[in-house]
């Protein structure tokens, strides 16, 4: 992408990069490394998000960079015309919130369900966001310190979940090129310590609610959790040898948080989601992982067993699709 475009939308502006509302490494990496990116084109700017960072292995992060992530909270001078760059995230989605500045710009991985209109935007399907914003440095020749380059290929790591998931060869590319340059013990030491006592509850929850049907594996966890938890423990339960699409979703503020993988060519994680949840809250993503959400005023529309009722619907979302490969 022209990166001069970005540089040149933004200057003389006040600037805010802003995550999805619970920043995972690859969020707050990339928000990282694109205001390094930027400050070196002589644009500061500041890194915000709503919600909160869940996972206290991703708070150790901010102290290991030295991350400064601000909540909205504690901006109080945001103003209408200031400029917001949606990093890791697309206005309008459900994961975003909408803040009082003007999303002028958006850099991000996912596809897009719902569209819009940036000055600048660089949306490119690929295994993490750190990706992209590392190929800024690369095509502007900007260069590129060691810790800012060690916390993108974390980010790029836990996205991809050690290059396990929706790689693609741009990301090998980026791989190579930050790998000669980053603290690799560093990312190992960090990658080893993801997982806290307290994801033990989250996990055995999980084990004991599996379903299994055919290659599908449900498993419901009875209390709120993180995001990215909830992620883990999809693939987790996507490691079976007898699965081969995982849903897993944990009770929240009254409704359901989903996160959904794929390891097949014959569906699609972000369309089954999507379409499985359709009229219930929302959901969308890449072929081989998704996310979404039930809404706590739509729970009553699962009826009196709600387990059967969402297990039904993902099920014959992905019999239709299977169905279409074949007849394809």
């Amino acid at each position: 992408m022209e990166w001069k475009k970005l540089v040149d939308v933004l200057k003389g502006h006040v600037v805010y990069l802003q995550t999805h509302n619970f920043p995972d490494p690859d969020a707050l990496a990339s928000a990282y490394g694109l205001q390094v990116f930027l400050k070196a084109h002589g644009v500061e700017a500041s890194i915000c998000y709503a919600g909160k960072i869940d996972k206290s292995s991703t708070r150790h992060m901010l102290d290991v960079f030295g991350i400064k992530a601000i909540h909205i909270d504690d901006i109080d001078n945001m103003a209408e015309d200031d400029y917001i760059v949606t990093v890791d995230a697309q206005k309008h989605n459900s994961n975003i919130a909408d803040f009082t500045g003007s999303e002028v710009a958006c850099i991000d991985h996912h596809p897009t369900t719902i569209p819009c209109e940036y000055r600048y935007s660089d949306i490119r399907i690929c295994g993490a966001c750190c990706s992209i914003v590392t190929d800024y440095f690369i095509q502007s020749e900007t260069e590129l310190d060691e810790n800012t380059a060690t916390a993108l290929l974390y980010g790029l790591r836990m996205d991809t979940n050690s290059f396990n998931r929706g790689v693609t060869d741009f990301d090998i590319e980026i791989f190579a090129y930050l790998h000669k340059l980053a603290d690799n013990q560093k990312i190992i030491n960090m990658h080893n310590n993801t997982m806290e006592i307290e994801d033990l509850h989250a996990y055995g929850e999980a084990i004991r609610n599996i379903v299994i049907y055919e290659n599908i594996g449900y498993a419901m966890i009875p209390f709120d959790c993180p995001d990215a938890l909830i992620a883990m423990i999809s693939d987790f339960i996507l490691s079976l040898d007898v699965v081969e699409f995982s849903i897993i979703y944990a009770k929240r503020n009254g409704g359901y948080k989903f996160s959904v993988r794929n390891e097949t060519e014959g569906y699609h994680a972000g369309k089954v989601t999507e379409e499985a949840l359709r009229g219930l809250g929302g959901g969308g993503g890449h072929s081989c992982m998704a996310g979404g959400m039930i809404t706590a005023e739509n729970v009553p529309l699962l009826g009196v067993d709600p387990d059967y009722t969402i297990r039904q619907r993902f099920y014959e979302v992905i019999k239709a699709a299977g169905e279409a490969s074949d007849n394809s």
